[in-house]
């Protein structure tokens, strides 16, 4: 929402009375960039909006209005004009999964993203898949609640019936959120999986009424899969991680925290190593530690012999776990039954008192800095958070907690009388906009009535609980931004523009513990920005994902650059001159 006009200029009136440009005129350099006749969002609460914006190096030195930044150009300041296009700090998607390059034939079916495919369209595609490819080629097929809840998985056949129609080729069909993987036999023996195989902590295999497995896959199971994933060459890995950092730029992104669990740390070094071996990535980049269980449900350390700076501007930092699934395979667990399951509550992924031994741990690690201890945990039902922030006063007081700024993923039952605990503990809240497009009619069938309180995110941020944005599926900021403001779920949680970018900016830094580096464009701040193709804070909502970046900076340099942006007349934009 566009503030009006007099509120406008009273707030730029104050932010160019704090402005620092005329502390330039004491001898410093002058800046090495000026951008001029924008509107700037800053993010910054103090001072929301500007003009114009002065950088030196890699940081900002100075906002205010065109007047007083061009005042600090000095002979080798480079001037471009935004012509009244608007900048905001560079995106920080503080949720994201990496998946690395694919891995055998990958078939995407035209359909609704949560229903899927039929059943019989799905196995005619594996079987169409396989007829084409050599024997042995994995066959991943995307696949909705339409085969989810079918027959052939509740009842327990469809390792048989993948067998029927792809017994030589691994396949893997996959849910487009990420709980409810469905294999074949081949795909069993290819992850090496045996058939006597114990259930992890974390996770459990489908088995049928004599204990066989039956092809579900549950939870942390899924780690099975990171073996063939792993196993590409470094060259595609490098290309395939080059790539994805490539798209983050001209979609204005310039910071990503990915949930690490695509590649084993072995693969997820080398992909690093070899997509940063001709220049640092056009991101900054955090990996998080994904903690793959071991047989006591403890992380057994597979993460260990990462270094905490594999490259230049990449840092592995935090660590995450998986307690319980999401509404859609109605894993996440509820204080209530869900309304469309009688008696069903979800299941929990670990046992209480494993829950409780990994807040121990985050109480005692000891590493580089709070955000290498920083702890991050996928809760989303009711039960499972309470059960968290129950555990979590238990073990420490709350001051001590807040210093951790433990993360929860989703959250999207953190509401009513939750919401004043987690805001105690210093609870943040990383929420994905995309889920709120989880279909209304599927979230009202699974709640009923409860569905006012699912995905609260304006209650939080009004109740001052620290919420960041990432995108958990379609990467487009300007996506996440339309359902954010939208919140087709739940409408009157629905988010005002200024508020869904803040979250998605300076909300994400703060999630990293980084908000005193990035995240606003004031004087000190990393020159991490974005200028964009039309005005976000205007255009009608439904136009909101046309946007894209004409000009990405990262520290000042630019990454993605469609030379749109023009000097100014009678300037030069040559240094020196």
């Amino acid at each position: 929402m566009h503030p009006r006009p007099l509120l406008h200029a009273a707030v730029l009136a104050a932010a160019f009375a704090a402005c620092p440009a005329h502390s330039q005129r004491g001898g410093a350099a002058p800046p090495d960039l000026i951008l001029t006749g924008g509107r700037i969002f800053t993010a910054n609460p103090a001072h929301p909006w500007a003009q114009a914006i002065a950088i030196r190096g890699e940081r900002v030195v100075a906002v205010g209005t065109t007047a007083q930044v061009e005042r600090l150009a000095g002979r080798g300041t480079r001037r471009l004009a935004l012509g009244g296009r608007v900048v905001v700090p560079g995106f920080n998607d503080a949720h994201d999964h990496y998946g690395g390059p694919p891995v055998g034939v990958v078939v995407h079916i035209d359909a609704d993203p949560i229903a899927g495919a039929p059943p019989a369209a799905v196995l005619d595609s594996v079987r169409a898949a396989a007829a084409r490819t050599p024997r042995g080629t994995w066959v991943t097929v995307d696949i909705g609640l339409a085969v989810l809840e079918s027959p052939l998985v509740q009842g327990g056949t469809i390792r048989a019936v993948l067998d029927s129609v792809a017994p030589d080729h691994p396949v893997h069909l996959a849910t487009p959120w990420g709980h409810g993987h469905l294999v074949n036999t081949a795909a069993l023996r290819a992850a090496g999986i045996a058939e006597d195989v114990r259930d992890p902590v974390g996770g459990w295999y489908g088995r049928d009424a004599s204990g066989r497995l039956n092809g579900v896959l549950n939870e942390g199971t899924e780690n099975a899969f990171r073996a063939s994933a792993s196993a590409r060459p470094d060259a595609e890995q490098g290309a395939s991680l080059r790539a994805y950092a490539d798209e983050a730029g001209a979609l204005g992104i310039t910071s990503v925290q990915d949930m690490a669990n695509a590649l084993d740390p072995a693969a997820t070094l080398r992909a690093v190593r070899a997509a940063t071996a001709a220049g640092p990535l056009p991101i900054r980049l955090r990996l998080i530690r994904w903690a793959a269980p071991g047989p006591d449900g403890r992380n057994p350390g597979e993460w260990d012999a990462f270094p905490a700076h594999p490259a230049r501007g990449v840092a592995l930092e935090g660590t995450k776990w998986i307690l319980d699934g999401t509404p859609l395979e109605r894993g996440a667990v509820m204080r209530a039954p869900y309304a469309d399951r009688a008696g069903w509550k979800g299941r929990l992924d670990f046992p209480v008192d494993t829950i409780r031994q990994m807040l121990r741990e985050a109480l005692a690690a000891r590493g580089t800095g709070p955000a290498d201890r920083q702890l991050m945990l996928h809760a989303v039902g009711d039960s499972t958070i309470r059960l968290v922030l129950g555990l979590m006063q238990q073990l420490a007081p709350d001051s001590v907690w807040r210093a951790r700024r433990l993360r929860l993923e989703h959250g999207d039952w953190l509401s009513g009388d939750l919401i004043p605990v987690a805001k105690r503990l210093g609870v943040v809240v990383v929420q994905n906009p995309t889920h709120f497009a989880l279909g209304s009619q599927v979230m009202q069938g699974r709640y009923g009535g409860r569905v006012a309180g699912f995905q609260a995110v304006r209650s939080l941020v009004e109740a001052g609980v620290p919420l960041a944005i990432g995108s958990d599926g379609p990467r487009s900021p300007f996506l996440n931004m339309m359902l954010a403001v939208t919140h087709p779920n739940n409408p009157a949680q629905a988010l005002t523009r200024e508020q869904a970018v803040a979250a998605y900016t300076r909300g994400s830094a703060y999630a990293e513990f980084a908000e005193r580096r990035k995240g606003t464009l004031a004087p000190g701040m990393l020159a991490d920005l974005a200028v964009l193709s039309q005005d976000i804070f205007r255009v009608p909502a439904q136009a909101l994902p046309a946007t894209h970046s004409v000009l990405t900076l990262l520290g000042g340099r630019a990454v993605h650059d469609e030379h749109v942006l023009r000097a100014p007349a009678g300037t030069s934009t040559e240094r020196g001159k």
